[in-house]
């Protein structure tokens, strides 16, 4: 019975106030010394590793500050701006110059001011722009869709006239026949047989007056062809054998629109 009370009396004893005393001035020195220390007079003091450390000294990066850029070596010290862009139909190849300038030959053939390389220009927006409407104008005389015609003939029409202008053009140019500039002046001397198509839509062409219209914008789209044609490609005095194939080519898009 003497060792159970022992035994009591060891567990359920619990430390003396002096103890608790103790142990609280231990954890408030230890508090103070952390405190105490001052980061402002480390500087002539080492460090854990051997290096001062002076907060004040350098500015303190902050999380929402955004890093500096790095410097571009290619950068040629010209200020860029949006008002030195080119314009949009520039980076496109398109001239609305040359357009212009090509659309009133057409409509005019016996300018003399046509520049060469207004003629050899291989702009394409202006011939497609012009079979488009054809085959609209056409669907609204009509009632009828003719796009594959169109495109279709128009496509034969081009290599054949390609291949017709290789073998004429003369072999010391300096400039060569190209594809694109055949199928730019073929496409842009379409441009009366869609005045003609328009005329279709008020009237009919059924009769004299159409057979002559026909005749006349066949006539037309030869002589403004066979002119940028020659212009285009140096072919002095072949402007006849150049118009009587170009003559054949409208003269099947006089039919469609007739018929």
């Amino acid at each position: 019975m003497a060792a159970e009370k022992n035994h009591l009396n060891t567990v359920t004893s619990y430390p003396s106030l002096k103890d608790v005393g103790k142990v609280s001035a231990a954890m408030a020195a230890s508090s103070s010394e952390w405190v105490d220390f001052d980061y402002g007079t480390s500087s002539t003091s080492s460090g854990f590793y051997g290096s001062s450390y002076d907060a004040g000294s350098q500015p303190q990066p902050h999380f929402m500050t955004p890093a500096e850029p790095a410097p571009d070596n290619n950068f040629d010290g010209r200020n860029y701006s949006f008002d030195d862009e080119p314009p949009l139909l520039q980076e496109l190849g398109i001239n609305v110059e040359h357009i212009a300038q090509k659309t009133l030959t057409v409509l005019n053939p016996f300018r003399s001011n046509l520049r060469a390389d207004v003629a050899g220009d291989a702009d394409l927006a202006g011939p497609l722009a012009f079979c488009l409407a054809f085959g609209a104008l056409l669907l609204l005389g009509q009632g009828k869709v003719h796009f594959n015609y169109i495109y279709g003939i128009g496509a034969l029409g081009c290599v054949a006239m390609y291949a017709l202008l290789t073998l004429m053009a003369n072999s010391s140019s300096s400039t060569g026949v190209h594809l694109t500039v055949v199928v730019s002046v073929l496409g842009y001397c379409i441009l009366p047989i869609v005045l003609l198509s328009a005329v279709s839509v008020v009237i009919s062409l059924q009769g004299m007056v159409g057979n002559v219209a026909a005749v006349a914008a066949v006539l037309w789209c030869a002589l403004s062809a066979s002119k940028l044609f020659v212009t285009a490609f140096d072919m002095e005095r072949q402007q006849l054998l150049v118009a009587y194939p170009c003559a054949l080519l409208y003269a099947v898009f006089a039919l469609i629109t007739m018929f």
